[in-house]
Parts: C-alpha cells; structure tokens; sequence
C-alpha cells in the first residue's frame, strides 16, 4: 500500500474515532508498528494530527471538518452555477478537458454547451454521468478508490491515470484559498491527485466561491503560480487578490 492511501485512510479514521492507537492503524492497515510511527510523524508535520502516547488523535483546532457532499450540493447553488457558466466559458471545440472532483466544478459540467466536442477526463462519477450521454463527447473515468457522497476516484490508480493525460485545459475543486498557503484541500489523497492534473495540463482554473478565502484546508497543493487564473464569485479580499496577481494569474468573477 503506498504511503497516500495510508495516509488518507490514517486521516479517515482520525475524523471517524477522533483518537486512533498505533496498534489499531496497523491492524487497520496491515502494516508495522514502526511503519505506522513514521506515517504519524509525516501527517503531525503536515498538521493533520497531534501524536499523543500509544497513537493520534486529529487536530481540531487546525484542521477543518468539510460537509457532507448533499449539505455542499445545496449551499450557494446558485453562486457555483454562476461560477461554473463562467469556467465554461474558457472551453474550446476539440479540446481535451480534465474536471476535478467538487460541487463547483460539477456545474462547468452541467454548463458545458451541447455545441461542444472533445474529450473529458475526470475522476468524478458525477461530472462522467452528466457528461457520458453527450454526443460528440469522449469520457474518461479514472477509476480507483470512490468515496461514497461526491462520488470521487482517487488512489494510486488515478494517479496513473492522469499523468498519462496531456490536457488542454482543467478545473480543479478546492478546500481552501489563502495569500500564503495558495490551494489547499481536505483529503490528502485528492491533493496528490490535483498535483498530478497540474503537471500535464496546459491551463488549469481553480474554482472557488467566496466562502473559501481565507481558509486554509490541511492539504497543500499549488501555490497561484501554477494556475492560469481563480474563478469566483466576487472580487477576493485584496491580499489573496494580490497573491493570485502577483504570480501571475488572474482572478475571473
């Protein structure tokens, strides 16, 4: 098992029992307890967990707690919406596209004109259900581990997946959207999953709301550096603006 999936599934039962023993992760994971010491030593420098005697317990003060997938689904759903009809404006004929897991960037999928042609890759069931009845239309799925709400692939197959795929434009879902931090996101495993998108697109578009400036997800995964532009709903508060400019992307709204 690589040292992703331990990590996510380490995070998940963290969120699940709140204090977790070093025994109980390796029975958990069917790996040593000196393999489960160091596991716990990387997630406490990343600020997911705070070891304590015998194993981990999750650090509530510094790592938040993201809704469930129906509660995100209908809050501010006519702001993702606008959000998305915006993020399918930057899409062309013929291209290859590449959308991320996330309520907002199910809405580029649902905004998507019935005039276009061109493949999509996603590791979303969802956005592969809205899209796979499109004439004109390649999907691609994934596939890996799915967790059960959003309905989202990940794991180390989808890592293989898409460091295969060279894509002309992607959109990326995100947790958070700081000045310092840059993007961040909640599951560690859908963080090593957007850096691979980022590596073999040409533009990618971070999609976010106003409700994720300022905060800061447990997971890091670019700074603004690496996108072509942040599409929102309103302008952002003028130091994470600042950021998103001086690396030279753009702020879209």
């Amino acid at each position: 098992m690589l040292a992703a999936e331990r990590h996510r599934r380490m995070t998940e039962a963290l969120r699940v029992s709140r204090i977790v023993s070093t025994e109980e992760f390796s029975r958990l994971l069917g790996v040593s307890t000196e393999t489960v010491r160091r596991d716990l030593v990387a997630l406490e420098r990343t600020g997911v967990l705070v070891r304590v005697h015998g194993g981990a317990t999750i650090d509530t003060d510094t790592v938040g707690e993201e809704a469930p997938f129906a509660e995100r689904s209908a809050e501010r759903h006519e702001t993702k919406s606008r959000i998305g009809k915006l993020a399918a404006e930057q899409v062309f004929p013929g291209q290859t596209l590449i959308f991320d897991v996330g309520t907002t960037v199910l809405e580029v999928a649902r905004a998507l004109p019935n005039s276009f042609r061109g493949t999509v890759a996603t590791c979303s069931l969802l956005v592969a259900a809205e899209l796979a009845g499109r004439t004109g239309v390649e999907v691609l799925v994934s596939g890996g581990w799915v967790r059960g709400g959003d309905l989202a692939c990940s794991n180390h197959q989808a890592l293989e997946f898409f460091s295969n795929i060279r894509a002309d434009v992607a959109f990326l879902g995100s947790g958070g959207l700081d000045a310092d931090a840059g993007l961040t996101d909640f599951h560690i495993d859908e963080a090593a999953t957007r850096k691979t998108i980022l590596a073999g697109t040409a533009k990618s578009y971070v999609l976010a709301d106003a409700t994720k400036f300022g905060r800061v997800a447990p997971h890091r995964v670019c700074g603004f550096d690496r996108v072509e532009a942040v599409i929102t709903d309103q302008c952002p508060p003028d130091r994470i603006r600042d950021a998103i400019e001086s690396a030279g992307a753009s702020a879209l709204f």
